[in-house]
């Protein structure tokens, strides 16, 4: 009897020891741990600035906000920001998380991207999600990656696997046919829909592969290639949408030019990409319909910066530089018309942890700092549908917060260069306060 008392004590052991070691792999708590969090100053994105504002955290969500220290819980841990100023955790909501390259020397990132595994490109992605932690950004949406990898990204995030931002995904987005024929057997190049049946198709791929928001390229345009012209009709457009809708999900359209704009604003886009060179009938309607409007200046901006780096040939410059002149303009129109905005980086390469430098383009364009900040946090967890989520600091969101040095909504770059510190979901996932104590 004592064996098996012995025996049966070993086994629960070990299973009580696997239970533990089970939490801790999925982040499973018994014991909400609560925190208070001090600013100097809170913008709390719900149109109020806190002075000497108190964040009270448990678990994974914001339980109150308060200026009253009287109201932190016993025991609680206290981490003190009182000097800096305390935003929501931002928003991008156009990135390419899984399209992430080191800049090894004598070596294209282009070639980097075409030798690399996807099993590799994942692993590798890891240092891009921190960099745009470090940047602020606690959530993305994901517009485009090969071989589902966005979706494998996603998930080892939400499983706590990785570090990185919250991913909204789209797995494949939609192209027409660009490549020859190829004699032989040749299973189907993932997104590829031409017509009304492959497109729909193709949207009902993505969704029961897990995809969170649908994708459709409407015209050319992207890397060193700034032409924007239609590649899918109307009716191709149209049929992308409702079927989305029907889903349940939202759909991001990519146009560079204005005619693949006009189209995906007639038919319902929940968000446009990029559009360049809208007529006033566009863009008025986009004010009509509340559609988003995602311009992504800073990425030419990138491409100028680092072509060389990146593998393209020269002599696409002007072009890109004219474009962003008119992308710009083009901004500035639609916000004079009350267009909405979301903040877009189309982050690739190298160019994580540079996410929000797309609003100082906005400022350029009109808005006040405050304004671009709402392009990263309550417009852009509206068409995540998280708006009662994301995007703000207020009881019952996630506990995204984000420490900044200096005033934001006196000047933008604040927001852009001056983040120090960082939690996401609850955890601390950046603290450069102690590099600054001495």
């Amino acid at each position: 009897m004592k064996t098996k008392r012995v025996l049966l004590a070993a086994v629960l052991g070990a299973a009580c020891a696997a239970g533990i070691y089970a939490q801790e792999r999925t982040g499973a708590k018994t014991v909400k741990a609560i925190k208070a969090v001090r600013f100097g100053k809170l913008w709390d994105a719900k149109g109020r600035l806190w002075a000497n504002a108190i964040v009270i955290v448990e678990g994974d969500r914001i339980r109150n906000v308060t200026t009253d220290g009287s109201a932190i819980p016993a025991g609680a841990e206290t981490i003190d920001l009182s000097k800096y100023t305390g935003l929501p955790g931002l928003i991008d909501v156009h990135t390419h998380m899984t399209i992430y390259t080191d800049e090894t020397p004598g070596e294209p990132m282009l070639k980097q991207l075409t030798t690399n595994p996807p099993a590799v490109e994942v692993f590798l992605a890891r240092k891009g999600a921190m960099r745009t932690l470090e940047a602020g950004v606690t959530t993305v949406r994901d517009l485009g990656a090969d071989q589902y990898m966005d979706i494998a990204m996603r998930d080892l995030i939400n499983r706590g696997e990785m570090i990185g931002p919250r991913m909204f995904v789209c797995g494949y987005g939609l192209y027409i046919t660009n490549t020859p024929y190829k004699p032989g057997i040749n299973p189907p190049a993932g997104g590829i829909a031409d017509g009304v049946p492959e497109v729909l198709r193709v949207v009902r791929q993505q969704i029961a592969a897990g995809a969170n928001v649908i994708k459709m390229y409407a015209s050319t345009g992207t890397d060193d290639d700034v032409t924007g012209f239609q590649t899918y009709n109307y009716e191709e457009i149209k049929a992308a949408v409702d079927a989305a809708h029907k889903f349940g999900k939202k759909i991001a359209i990519h146009s560079y030019g204005p005619d693949g704009a006009r189209d995906a604003v007639r038919a319902g886009t929940d968000s446009l990409e990029h559009a360049t060179d809208m007529d006033d009938a566009t863009i008025q309607e986009m004010a009509k319909r509340g559609t988003f409007y995602v311009p992504t200046i800073d990425h030419n901006r990138y491409y100028l910066d680092s072509w060389q780096k990146i593998g393209y040939a020269n002599g696409f410059q002007e072009k890109t530089k004219a474009f962003i002149e008119r992308n710009l303009e083009t901004a500035r129109k639609a916000h004079k018309a009350g267009v909405k905005f979301a903040m877009g980086s189309d982050a690739i390469y190298t160019m994580f942890g540079q996410n929000t430098r797309e609003l100082g383009w906005f400022v350029k364009a009109g808005m006040t700092p405050e304004q671009a900040l709402r392009t990263a946090t309550t417009n852009a967890a509206e068409l995540l549908d998280k708006e009662k989520e994301l995007g703000a600091v207020a009881p019952g969101y996630f506990a995204d917060l984000v420490a900044v040095e200096g005033d934001p909504l006196a000047y933008i770059n604040v927001a852009i260069n001056n983040v120090r510190w960082v939690m996401k979901a609850g955890g601390v996932v950046v603290d450069k306060t102690k590099d600054r104590a001495h």
